[in-house]
């Protein structure tokens, strides 16, 4: 607990124990043994008010501030006007006080309003460790010292030394050093990760053992944990349609049983059907058990709980409509490299034309690709081991999901895929061994074909099957890559269906074809630049978030903080308990709700049900929820 909610709680239990001890004394004879009759009544309307402004003081003067502000009709207006209006029915001495009545629910109320509080408070613990990863400095090495300066001062190039027990302030290249970095805070995985001299760190992870020296290559703005922090802080903007429902159910809702509540009261005595104490309990009972707590506490909270467990998987979700939506997704589809392949490209093979040098080929592709930051473009140069003369590159061109054009020592050079030789009318030779295949044509003439292979994600098949046991109906990979590599990780991976060679314009046009057969929502998964307008097409786009390009993160609505395509399960698992957890407090509430309410318009329920009714159904509703936020790592 807080400060605010220790000091709340202190509150509740000197009020609750004045109302226990005025109780007793007033059922023992004792305030009547004193006072005489009717000096009893008035001593212990006294007494029981102290409890009351002592616990609630603060709900009078909240409706009050909300009746000026024009929003009268809230759960603070229903609790005063109760139960000042239980106070008040010592003005009829015809019936029985009830003070007591009027003092529980008031303190119960603030029970529940506190235990509110804490579920909130504890749900949102997970997602405050994000709030964690949050860097105070950064150190820069100057004159020989290490300086501590402020994150936002550090530019693109500097060199940043983290030392054991730092968190990585900013994301960059290990130039000196090596380490174990614990990543659980943002990936929810346990085992520390090894970077050494050349390995990419991503800030917010925790340097463990040795000193690191980092080459930063973004901004601190730009940086993996400010790009989480704003994701965090954007979270509960974005509601469910189930949550606005409720809102504006709250906002119908309350006005109607006010007016009921207060046609219950006045029109039967005045029809002469009964006294008019007898109506004004039935009335203010009405107007207890009508308070729409349960609802509009469990259910956000039960939304927050679930986007807070999600966050301990190292999935964060952009809004509760987003975990909504998820929760009803019956077709998954994949990119492949990056997102069920490693993206981790090796040249596998280079077959050269006869009287064609094969380290030539190499050499010229690698020259094509110099200003490619593609994993095949970088898997390239890696072979070529070369130094890459960038005076002898006069132009270099890409042509959108087909290759690269370049001029290499004033020769025309080629380097692509089938359609990039037939748009340039060049002859090819076609290659049995699976992976992707570029072609290398110099000055029109074909020189041969170099062939590279992805590795496919260690957890990728697993995640397959795992989507099919939740009950997703297809899995679907698209790629630009040829179909025989397509075919070959389809089959390895046990996916339904594939499309393959498809330029970026054409993923969309599968996903536009695909969402008409959907019965139910359909999820993309990606992690390149070329995958932001899927992202967004889709009624959920899931980004890959520790390697994943800004682009696609910034498209995406959830993003998955350790790469695995296995966690794309665990995020459906959380979202439809989330679900049956909002929809069985919905249930429950309005269920109890109904029923009390009708026997408080016959006049059946007393007003200790109807405290019952709205803290007790609130406080259950609540611990309901808080189950949201239980998440099994398996």
């Amino acid at each position: 607990m807080n400060k605010k909610q220790k000091k709340w709680l202190k509150r509740i239990l000197l009020a609750l124990a004045i109302f226990f001890t005025v109780m007793a004394l007033d059922e023992l004879g004792v305030l009547a043994g004193i006072f005489g009759e009717p000096g009893a009544l008035y001593a212990s309307f006294t007494l029981y008010l102290i409890p009351y402004l002592i616990a609630g003081h603060d709900v009078p003067l909240k409706a009050w501030r909300n009746i000026r502000r024009g929003e009268a009709f809230d759960e603070s207006f229903l609790m005063t006007v109760a139960t000042i209006g239980a106070f008040a029915m010592i003005f009829f001495p015809d019936t029985e006080p009830h003070m007591a009545e009027g003092a529980a629910v008031m303190l119960f109320y603030q029970v529940g309003e506190l235990f509110q509080s804490y579920a909130v408070g504890k749900s949102r613990k997970s997602i405050a460790a994000m709030m964690d990863i949050a860097p105070d400095y950064a150190n820069i090495e100057r004159d020989g010292s290490l300086t501590q300066v402020d994150p936002d001062e550090v530019q693109i190039g500097d060199i940043i030394v983290i030392k054991p027990g730092e968190r990585v302030p900013i994301d960059g290249i290990v130039v000196d050093g090596a380490s174990q970095l614990d990543t659980a805070a943002l990936t929810g995985e346990s085992v520390p990760r090894h970077v050494e001299e050349g390995a990419e760190v991503i800030s917010g992870c925790i340097n463990m053992t040795g000193v690191l020296r980092v080459r930063t290559t973004k901004l601190f703005g730009a940086s993996t944990v400010s790009r989480i922090l704003e994701l965090v802080e954007n979270a509960s903007e974005k509601k469910a349609h189930t949550e606005n429902f409720i809102t504006r159910f709250a906002r119908v809702y309350t006005p109607i049983v006010t007016f009921a509540a207060l046609a219950i009261a006045i029109i039967p005595p005045l029809m002469g059907m009964g006294t008019w104490p007898d109506w004004i309990l039935r009335g203010l009972t009405f107007l207890v058990v009508s308070c729409p707590c349960a609802l509009v506490i469990s259910v956000p909270l039960s939304f927050f709980g679930g986007i807070g467990g999600a966050s301990k998987l190292g999935i964060l979700v952009k809004g509760s409509n987003y975990l909504e939506a998820l929760s009803e997704v019956d077709t998954v589809v994949f990119d492949k490299t990056g997102t069920l392949t490693s993206g981790t490209f090796n040249v596998v093979a280079i077959h050269a034309q006869d009287g064609v040098d094969p380290d030539y080929v190499l050499s010229m592709a690698a020259y094509a690709e110099a200003f490619s930051d593609h994993p095949i473009a970088v898997s390239i140069k890696e072979a070529y081991n070369g130094d890459i003369d960038q005076t002898r590159i006069a132009q270099a061109a890409e042509e959108s999901g087909h290759g690269v054009a370049a001029t290499i020592d004033g020769r025309e050079v080629l380097v692509g895929n089938d359609k990039l030789m037939a748009a340039h009318d060049v002859s090819w030779n076609d290659c049995k061994i699976t992976g992707t295949i570029l072609h290398v044509a110099i000055d029109g003439s074909y020189a041969g074909h170099i062939v590279i292979a992805d590795v496919v994600k260690d957890d990728a098949e697993q995640a397959i099957s795992d989507l099919h046991a939740a009950g997703v109906e297809r899995c679907i990979m698209l790629t630009g890559d040829r179909d025989e590599v397509a075919h070959a990780v389809a089959k390895q991976l046990g996916l339904d269906e594939y499309h393959a060679q498809l330029l970026p314009g054409d993923k969309v046009e599968q996903v536009e074809r695909i969402l008409e057969t959907a019965r139910g929502n359909l999820a993309f998964v990606g992690d390149g630049i070329n995958d932001a307008p899927v992202l967004t097409r889709a009624d959920v786009g899931i980004a890959m978030g520790a390697m994943g390009s800004d682009a696609a993160i910034e498209a995406a609505d959830i993003v998955l903080m350790d790469d695995k395509p296995s966690n794309i399960a665990r995020a459906i698992r959380v979202a439809r308990k989330t679900m049956r957890i909002v929809h069985q407090n919905i249930v429950f509430a309005i269920g109890v709700k109904v029923l009390i309410l009708a026997l408080a318009a016959v006049g059946i329920a007393n007003m200790w049900l109807a405290v019952f009714g709205d803290v007790g159904v609130a406080v259950i509703a609540i611990l309901n929820a808080m189950r949201a936020m239980s998440v099994k790592r398996d």
